[in-house]
């Protein structure tokens, strides 16, 4: 082993080291989050919701928005609720509605099994037990349309906590975050145990907000190292942003002509895995509008 070959060597060893904290910085700099939101553009419904739209999903491979209803439970011995799911192209233009038959809470793609998923209400069983609940697998045609088809992924259990919860996917570590209603709390559940991994106490009190000012039932997993959950406050018109741990990391204020609804509390929300924040504007336009915001660098 030469002099000159223990020199080349860690000059090699020490322009990697400098590689990867140049590729560590640049994606760190790169997620915080925006000063201002930033609109990408506008989904604006052009068929009345069948109750309250409650979020979004997007499918990257299909390049369609999947906007989904809830608020229709069963009723008359039926076991099937008649809330919509609204498909829309990637340009926000309106395609078609099904009724798969889920009081849907939550809509999201999951990025490990490549299918479009739904969370019904009351997933917990906390407003005791309703037909077709827990999380199922909705089956989309060679359109990227929804069949009558679903599977079911799991039922419910109580560890998700309220029975409004909408909780968001992370499907790198398998697991749900559930907001829980008038708190600051996060519950983290395994997707597959059911079981509650953790509980993030969101630090409310550094970001300036009590918790009746925020999104009750909803909080967005961003998959942004550091900045991992955002939610809207309803009241100051901003998103807020944590991380993993429930620290405060910053806002990202939105115009403040924006009407957000006291609605928004509970519902017309939604983070699509392409980046996007969504809100339900619903004095805009015939049936309502979801605006699409960025919120990361």
């Amino acid at each position: 082993m030469t002099k000159r070959w223990l020199i080349n060597n860690r000059e090699n060893f020490m322009k990697l080291i400098l590689i990867i904290f140049a590729v560590f910085t640049f994606f760190n700099v790169f997620a915080e989050p925006l000063a201002n939101a930033e609109l990408a553009f506008k989904i604006p419904l052009v068929k009345e919701p069948s109750t309250r739209p409650m979020t979004v999903a997007f499918v990257p491979a299909e390049k369609k928005y999947y906007i989904a209803d809830g608020g229709l439970a069963p009723i008359g011995g039926e076991p099937f609720s008649k809330s919509q799911i609204h498909v829309y192209s990637e340009d926000g233009k309106y395609i078609k509605s099904s009724s798969p038959g889920f009081d849907n809470r939550s809509i999201y793609f999951n990025e490990t099994t490549k299918s479009l998923e739904t969370i019904t209400y009351n997933v917990s069983s906390a407003a005791g037990f309703f037909p077709n609940t827990g999380i199922f697998k909705l089956e989309l045609d060679d359109q990227g349309l929804l069949t009558s088809k679903s599977k079911t992924i799991s039922g419910f259990s109580e560890t998700f906590g309220s029975a409004g919860t909408m909780p968001s996917y992370d499907a790198k570590n398998n697991q749900y975050f559930a907001k829980q209603e008038k708190s600051n709390v996060v519950r983290v559940i395994d997707a597959a145990s059911n079981e509650i991994k953790n509980e993030i106490m969101l630090d409310l009190e550094k970001a300036g907000v009590e918790h009746h000012d925020i999104t009750d039932h909803y909080i967005a997993f961003t998959n942004q190292n550091g900045f991992e959950l955002v939610l809207l406050d309803v009241d100051h018109k901003k998103f807020l942003t944590f991380d993993i741990n429930g620290k405060f990391k910053g806002a990202s204020e939105l115009p403040k002509s924006l009407k957000i609804r006291a609605k928004n509390h509970f519902n017309g929300l939604g983070y699509t895995n392409n980046g996007l924040f969504f809100v339900y504007i619903d004095s805009e336009g015939d049936f309502g509008t979801y605006h699409a915001y960025k919120i990361f660098k």
